[in-house]
């Protein structure tokens, strides 16, 4: 049973591990790890190359065995008019389906912009279209803190309390690159986007009693990220699973709406999986098997910022595999590689689908 602490004066006792210790960051966070060098078992992840509504339900039915109850849907619905976000149309296609109870949740956001307060989130919401099912902004009202089991930075992470509510999550994400993190995947979709938006998300970016609000970065900056996401898969334990899609790959977050940098990656298609780490590690496995003009501009985001050290991180908290079978649902279940996914992928264009 997972212990949650809820109200005003949970939220208040920012008493984490940072306050009165400073744990070592790991280290070598910009070094790729080759898949024959990685230890342990594997775990399963699909794969479709269809980027359309049907291709999102078909990789989702893989992987909604044990989704029950009260659904949250985490994903990143954009900044306003951001050009890369997923699909809405995908997404309301895939809910009325499968998903017909369910909510999307979201929190607000650490940086002044147009979801900084509940109120301009809300509009937001609006001019993105997400308007066809409910959307719960999970710290609208307060935050809980959930227990960091086996944490070096935290012990506990302050999160919307709204997610109290929920029975089961699906981690609906889009896959790209990330200005702090070099990589946003499952991980960073939950780590940073289920945090609140005052307390949990200043302990992962800001070291108290500086003006720098981003000035935690690199190693340090990916372990608080993935102790935040191990709180909440935690918190739901086997209700929760992932989906990521690779499309509209800019090395900008979806947080930078329209000023993102222009999309050089080509579209590859959509991953599913249980393991989160299985189904983040193998999006960067098939990035890392692309030629070298296709991911130049990705690897060196992901390398710059060290993010490799996500993945890492999240075997050691035994969060999941980094090894895992890939499977082909385009072709009859075959097992496949990274580097047959990465294959003859065509250059990226804007699509019309908004």
């Amino acid at each position: 049973m997972v212990l949650v602490a809820c109200g005003g004066n949970a939220q208040q006792k920012e008493d984490d591990k940072t306050m009165t210790q400073k744990p070592i960051p790991g280290t070598d966070g910009n070094k790729y790890v080759p898949y024959e060098q990685r230890t342990g078992e594997e775990a399963v992840v699909y794969f479709t190359r269809d980027l359309s509504a049907e291709g999102l339900i078909k990789a989702y039915e893989q992987v909604n065995g044990k989704i029950e109850g009260k659904v949250a849907v985490k994903l990143h619905t954009g900044e306003q008019n951001g050009p890369n976000i997923i699909p809405r149309d995908w997404v309301q296609a895939l809910m009325e389906k499968d998903l017909p109870e369910g909510t999307i949740v979201e929190t607000n956001t650490y940086y002044e912009g147009d979801r900084y307060t509940t109120e301009q989130h809300r509009k937001t919401l609006e001019v993105n279209g997400w308007t066809f099912c409910p959307v719960d902004i999970m710290d609208e009202e307060d935050t809980c803190t959930l227990p960091v089991k086996g944490g070096k930075w935290f012990d506990k992470m302050a999160v919307g309390s709204h997610m109290t509510r929920y029975n089961s999550l699906v981690a609906l994400t889009h896959f790209k690159g990330h200005t702090q993190g070099g990589f946003g995947g499952s991980n960073k979709n939950i780590g940073i986007g289920c945090a609140d938006g005052r307390i949990g998300k200043a302990w992962i970016h800001t070291t108290p009693g500086q003006p720098n609000q981003w000035d935690i970065a690199k190693e340090e900056f990916m372990e608080r990220m993935t102790e935040s996401t191990k709180a909440t898969i935690d918190f739901f334990g086997e209700h929760v699973t992932y989906v990521n899609v690779m499309r509209n790959m800019s090395v900008s977050c979806d947080c930078e709406g329209t000023a993102a940098a222009p999309v050089v990656t080509p579209n590859v298609g959509i991953l599913s999986s249980t393991d989160i780490l299985a189904i983040d590690q193998a999006c960067v496995d098939i990035i890392y098997a692309m030629t070298a003009e296709e991911h130049h501009d990705m690897l060196e985001r992901i390398e710059s910022r060290h993010g490799y050290r996500q993945l890492s991180y999240m075997k050691e908290l035994g969060m999941g595999h980094d090894r895992y079978v890939l499977i082909d649902l385009d072709n009859g279940g075959r097992q496949i590689t990274a580097a047959e996914a990465a294959k003859d992928l065509k250059p990226f264009v804007y699509s019309e689908t908004k």
